[in-house]
């Protein structure tokens, strides 16, 4: 890293679901846990660890502006096992390029029906699950 300047900052963060801006989008995460199991090794008191499954898990952050999210749950209140794509894209201006990743099969947690506080600016968040992700495009240094 050449200067403070390249960490890439989340102001300039973008999110779509299933092809459509969401400006209100103030925060965004999508990761892997790794389940493991200890395997006991001969010849040695500390135990390893073995991966064997993955959870796929992530969350988005909005601005309360409007119930976005209201359609998509009342379609899985139907019966209805809504899935979407999400693709965020964090392309700083002072970094040495932007990162686009794809989340796919996402599937909603929850909905938050009422969260709010007297003066406070209202926020939800709506945690998900995914089966897969692409890298659309990589920051690289070069």
């Amino acid at each position: 890293m050449d200067s403070a300047k390249r960490v890439i900052s989340g102001t300039w963060g973008e999110v779509w679901i299933d092809g459509e801006l969401v400006a209100e989008c103030t925060a965004c995460q999508g990761k892997y846990t790794y389940n493991k199991e200890t395997v006991p090794m001969c010849g040695q008191m500390v135990n390893d660890k073995k991966v064997v499954s993955v959870d796929a898990t992530g969350s988005i952050t909005l601005n309360k502006v409007y119930s976005r999210m209201q359609e998509k749950s009342d379609m899985i209140l139907q019966g209805h096992d809504v899935r979407s794509t999400i693709i965020t894209n964090l392309a700083d201006p002072d970094a040495y390029g932007a990162e686009r990743v794809a989340f796919y099969n996402v599937s909603w947690d929850d909905q938050t029906l009422a969260d709010w506080a007297q003066g406070k600016l209202g926020t939800t968040t709506h945690p998900f699950t995914f089966t897969r992700h692409k890298f659309l495009d990589k920051i690289d240094p070069a």
